[in-house]
């Protein structure tokens, strides 16, 4: 049963302490109390020394259960937070907290599960286990718990070319940027070649070889953001000299500021008449970024894209930059990388365009990506050439995938097919418990009381949008005015317009919320946040914003209810009958109706009554639940009303905590 027992039931999780108080309770009544050892009668005493701890047994009626359970669960306290991947075995956690798996087994044994020391355990047995065993845990995804086992020493690092995104508003120049210094760089044995669009190309300059995510704007650079890719060493933010700064430049420096990412500022178009670099120099210190000469520590570069002027001073200073950070990589370790982008080839299947981060990638190579593996078929640069290896920092496309990979995916070079079909099935097991357990993945409104506990300051990150910059100004006040000592509130992206996609991936990349103020989201961000499992809350009076953060802050929220849709059901006919009123004779459109459901009842466009269904019948005879496809007469509880043409809507609600 995968072990699930914890999750699939809330009320059936079992503290270990409540398990040890049921026993303890049980072993007085038979006047005997059960050690690790053995049972022992409740006249003798006996005690042990184990591993430096006195347990002293004696009989439960001479003393309180709680003085007995104090000795039996004490144990040495481990200090270091234990780092452990989802689905950990038993084998694993056993060395990592240097406790015999024997003593772990017979643990879960006492409270019914039958477990062996390769089995993979789920979030509440650990949680159960570090209480019986005195340790603190934290849990890190697949990809983290390999990059930890690959983790390089100083002295295998060499520098590597730094990697650089191009962002800015829309029309600035990112893409006449970027085919400039593309152009303007192409080596002579690579000038009659045509530049494949595989996601990034690499350049030369000065014989230092700098890279370039050729796909601009900050939305692509956050989505990898958000699936844990960190993928740029540099940011290029792109400010047109004339418009000056636009919401999407605020955007992109906010994206790239949480991102800890290098801002260099290219002032573009300065060779038109109504350009201004030093008006657009004086509007980004509002943002943060103060220029060199000013006494700053932002590189900022007047440049002309069309014109290709001032490019080799940017590439230059682009250079100085990952010099300043010294960037490095280990060229000889086991590869990986980053999926940039992806695609279905009709004649070799799967492809996926990767950026090494680390070693090398060869043609042969086993790999693991996403929830699948593979082997490198086919290894081809930006020009389509065909090469046997890729190196630190270069982007190549890859053949070999079983399926199309997700771009973000992380991608590691693995020994052989073994290793790599057992990480899959470690990521598959992973995902199932994400799904059976009701563990979000990023932080929620509800988590303030929990963080407020803790001893260190934390920060709530906001997103805020609004419907004007009064309304928008009003509310971050409102919300600076209710910090609490140990929790402070940083508004990551504020702006106003409707809540976007955007809005949503840069929640999901910083672990912020969504606070819209007299704004929506739009479709594709509910579908985003949907996706990346967002909380994203709506407010049209602000003392209500303020109330439920106060609430929160305080762990009172109360629950949410949500309402999901059942089925949809046509009333066809309607009975009046003697005794018992109107029946709806009815027929099931999609999904399914059952006595006691919720229901809406429309007419056109319009919800005339909302009530339960108060009765169901198939034929002659009472039904508990009728599925789509067939027909039944309904009751709903205190409604006559019912006309042929009225559409029921069967819903159900459900209790959330907020």
């Amino acid at each position: 049963n995968y072990g699930y027992r914890y999750l699939i039931d809330e009320e059936k999780k079992i503290n270990i302490r409540k398990v040890l108080d049921k026993e303890l309770d049980r072993e007085e009544k038979e006047g005997r109390f059960r050690t690790k050892v053995k049972p022992i009668s409740a006249k003798k005493k006996v005690e042990t020394e184990k591993q430096g701890i006195k347990l002293q047994q004696v009989s439960a009626s001479q003393h309180a259960i709680s003085n007995l359970k104090e000795k039996v669960i004490k144990r040495p306290e481990i200090k270091k937070v234990i780092e452990l991947s989802e689905g950990v075995t038993i084998k694993e956690l056993s060395e990592r907290i240097g406790i015999p798996s024997n003593e772990i087994l017979q643990v879960l044994f006492n409270m019914g599960e039958m477990l062996t020391i390769n089995q993979p355990i789920d979030r509440d047995i650990v949680e159960i286990l570090s209480q019986e065993f005195n340790f603190k845990y934290s849990i890190i995804d697949f990809d983290e718990s390999i990059e930890e086992i690959f983790k390089d020493s100083d002295k295998d690092m060499v520098l590597r070319p730094p990697i650089v995104t191009v962002m800015g508003h829309v029309d600035h120049g990112k893409t006449t940027l970027l085919d400039a210094i593309r152009k303007a760089n192409v080596v002579s044995s690579e000038a009659g070649g045509i530049t494949q669009k595989i996601g990034a190309y690499q350049i030369t300059y000065n014989n230092r070889k700098i890279t370039f995510i050729d796909t601009p704007g900050h939305e692509a650079f956050t989505t990898m953001r958000a699936r844990g890719a960190k993928v740029t060493d540099i940011a290029v933010i792109v400010v047109a000299a004339d418009d000056g700064i636009m919401p999407q430049t605020v955007e992109a420096i906010n994206h790239a500021k949480e991102a800890n990412v290098p801002i260099i500022v290219a002032i573009n178009k300065i060779d038109l008449p109504s350009s201004s670099p030093e008006k657009v120099k004086q509007g980004l210190t509002e943002y943060g970024l103060v220029s060199e000469e000013w006494g700053g520590d932002t590189v900022f570069v007047s440049i002309s894209a069309k014109n290709k002027v001032n490019i080799d001073e940017l590439l230059e200073m682009i250079t100085l930059v990952a010099d300043l950070h010294e960037l490095k990589g280990n060229p000889d370790a086991e590869g990986s990388g980053i999926i940039i982008e992806s695609k279905l080839d009709k004649s070799l299947g799967p492809l996926g365009s990767v950026l090494v981060r680390r070693g090398k990638i060869k043609v042969g190579d086993f790999f693991v990506t996403g929830n699948s593996y593979g082997r490198v078929r086919t290894i081809r640069d930006e020009y389509g050439s065909l090469i046997n290896e890729a190196t630190l920092s270069q982007p190549v496309e890859i053949s070999g995938f079983t399926v199309v990979p997700q771009a973000g995916d992380r991608l590691f070079i693995v020994k052989n097919e073994k290793i790599a079909k057992d990480s899959v099935s470690k990521r598959e097991y992973q995902k199932k418990l994400l799904k059976l357990s009701d563990i979000r993945r990023h932080v929620t409104l509800e988590d303030l009381a929990e963080l407020s506990k803790e001893s260190e300051i934390k920060k709530l990150k906001i997103i805020l949008k609004a419907e004007s910059n009064g309304s928008m100004d009003a509310v971050e006040k409102a919300l600076r005015d209710i910090e609490e000592e140990d929790i402070k509130i940083d508004i990551i992206h504020k702006a106003v317009g409707a809540i976007s996609d955007s809005d949503i991936l840069l929640a999901s990349a910083s672990d912020a919320i969504v606070i819209g103020f007299g704004v929506i989201p739009t479709q594709k961000a509910k579908v985003v946040s949907k996706e990346e499992d967002i909380e994203v809350r709506t407010y049209d009076i602000i003392y209500k914003l303020i109330d439920e953060i106060k609430l929160a802050f305080k762990g009172l929220l109360e629950p949410k209810i949500e309402e999901h849709i059942k089925g949809s059901i046509e009333v066809r006919e309607v009975f009046k009958i003697s005794k018992v009123g109107y029946v709806a004779g009815c027929y099931i459109v999609d999904g399914e109706v059952e006595r006691g459901d919720f229901v809406r009842v429309l007419r056109g466009e319009k919800v005339i009554f909302d009530g339960k269904i108060s009765s169901l019948h198939r034929f002659k005879e009472d039904v508990k639940k009728v599925s789509a496809g067939y027909e039944c007469g309904i009751r709903i509880e205190n409604f006559q009303d019912i006309n042929n043409g009225d559409i029921l809507e069967i819903y159900e609600k459900k209790t959330v905590k907020q």
